[in-house]
């Protein structure tokens, strides 16, 4: 199992990872923006490569703060493991790259959302350390903007 920084490539595997996630006919991956990801040196999309395969991806993008000097926090979205290889390490192994990253920027904390019907997620996601009764996430989607065009 080796994780590391998606390629272009890798643009129709997280289509179909994706699309195990969501149900929604615009999820269209584009290898320039998975250049444009790997290009920059504040986000990290990662996949983990198992037996061959791309099976799981996780995005992790940094966000600048003041509250703390210049300490950024991270953001986590979008992550997929593959329904056939669930169980077997793939999701601990892209938040333990998702960490070393975070330590590596200085980063003061590691936010995420999740569908609240996701629930075998939440568990994941608490055994990874989050604490999903700490705090209380809020989406505003693009058609709910007062400027949508």
């Amino acid at each position: 199992m080796i994780v590391r920084e998606a390629k272009p490539e890798d643009a129709l595997r997280l289509s179909e990872l994706y699309n195990q996630l969501v149900s929604n006919p615009a999820v269209e991956v584009e290898p320039e923006q998975i250049q444009a990801l790997y290009d920059d040196t504040r986000s990290k999309l990662f996949v983990c490569d198992y037996q061959g395969n791309v099976v799981g991806s996780a995005l992790v993008s940094l966000c600048s703060d003041v509250m703390f000097r210049n300490q950024p926090f991270a953001v986590v979205e979008n992550v997929i493991v593959d329904v056939a290889t669930r169980g077997l390490g793939v999701g601990t192994a892209l938040f333990e790259a998702i960490e070393i990253f975070c330590v590596s920027t200085n980063c003061s904390k590691i936010m995420l959302l999740s569908s609240s019907q996701r629930l075998d997620s939440h568990t994941f996601f608490e055994r990874q350390g989050f604490k999903g009764a700490v705090k209380r996430g809020f989406v505003k989607y693009r058609s709910a903007f007062s400027s949508a065009g």
